[in-house]
Parts: C-alpha cells; structure tokens; sequence
C-alpha cells in the first residue's frame, strides 16, 4: 500500500515535468509566495488548487477546525516565518462546510484530546446556542458554526502579537475570512477583511462580532 505511494508521486513528477521542463528548476530557486493559507485538516480539497494557484505560490498550515490560537507553538513558528521570513502580504482563514471538527465540537461527546482543542469552538457554539436550536438540522448547525468560527479565527489573529507587530511597522498585511462550499466547489468571503489594528478594531473589538452573513456573500 505504502509503495504504491512512491509509485503515485513518480507519476505525478514525470507528468509534471513532461508539461513544464523548467518547473523543478524555478522550485530549486526559491519562493516568495505573498499568502499564507490557514485551512482545515480534513478539508476535501488542496489550498493552491481552490484558488488556481501553483503549489509554492502560498504558505499552508492546516489544523482541525482551521483554528488560530497564539498558544498554539506551531501556528506561532509558521505565523514568524510567514510574517517575518516571506514577508507574506494576505493571511487567509478558510473553513469548509461539512467540518468534522466543528461537527465535533457540536455533538456533545467525548474526543479525548480533540476536547482539548475545541474547547473555544465549543464554547462559541455554546454563545449561539439559542440560533443553533433554531435550525433545522445537523448540517446546517455545522455549517453555521464553522461560519462564526472563522470570524472567530479573523479575530484572534488580528489580536495575535505577530500580527501586531507587523501592523505597527506598517508592513503590508491583511486579513480574510472565508469558507469553501464543498457542494458547488466555491469559496465564500465572510466580509472579514481587516488590514490594520484600526480596521480590527471597529470590526471586532468595538462591540460583539455579529454572525456572518449567510449565502451570498461575496466571491473572492
């Protein structure tokens, strides 16, 4: 099973070079991609392909549930490497429908050491509990909820002090919130862009984060 692993990635190599001669020299020179992509572990799709991009063109770091917190020493060395290494202009929180970390944080069972790191989702879940009941079904709960956490998410970057000390020497950077919609393949702008301390702070300090909007936000 394993080799056949090998035998995929000879394939995909030969293919690639077949239809682009210099791609494995322009890889050896380096890269500078201008976005880090901060997606979920179980999303049904590759970052660079949903946005059409080559593979080195941004920086990935996945988690369950695309979670963003500053305790979290991972997401810190890749948030100082993005932020102060590439000097990565966009961070791009992405949520997807159908989330099995969000499902989870829903159901009310035990996850051992997922419990562990839901705990904020959860607890978010927790403060829209009287809009949750309302829906019709699981699904649609999840889906809602996956929404708010990547507002959520958006938030918690933009009072990360990486993100600070970025933003107070004026390096250009923003922020974005979205989701992928795994039915039709499209993403979904939450309307979260924030580009300085200013913009998060009348976005999401200055009063509750209201709940994304639902359906046609705007395509990116």
């Amino acid at each position: 099973m394993i080799e056949a692993l090998f035998d995929n990635n000879l394939n995909w190599a030969a293919a690639r070079a077949r239809a682009d001669g210099d791609w494995l020299q322009r890889r050896e020179g380096g890269t500078t991609p201008d976005y880090l992509w901060i997606g979920c572990s179980d999303s049904r799709a590759c970052a660079h392909e949903i946005v059409g991009l080559e593979p080195d063109a941004l920086l990935v770091h996945r988690n369950v549930a695309n979670l963003a917190p500053s305790g979290d020493l991972g997401l810190m060395a890749t948030l100082h490497f993005a932020l102060e290494i590439v000097k990565v202009r966009h961070i791009i929180v992405c949520g997807h429908t159908g989330c099995g970390g969000v499902r989870a944080a829903l159901d009310g069972g035990r996850h051992g050491m997922l419990d562990h790191w839901l705990r904020g989702l959860r607890r978010l879940g927790e403060d829209a509990a009287s809009t949750l009941r309302a829906m019709r079904d699981v699904e649609t709960q999840t889906d809602f909820l996956a929404e708010l956490n990547v507002v959520d998410q958006v938030r918690a970057l933009a009072d990360n002090p990486l993100v600070l000390d970025v933003w107070r020497r004026r390096q250009p950077l923003a922020l974005h919130g979205w989701i992928h919609v795994n039915r039709d393949g499209l993403l979904r702008n939450l309307e979260t862009t924030v580009e300085s301390r200013a913009d998060a702070r009348r976005l999401f300090f200055s009063s509750p984060p209201a709940p994304p909007r639902r359906g046609g936000g705007r395509r990116s």
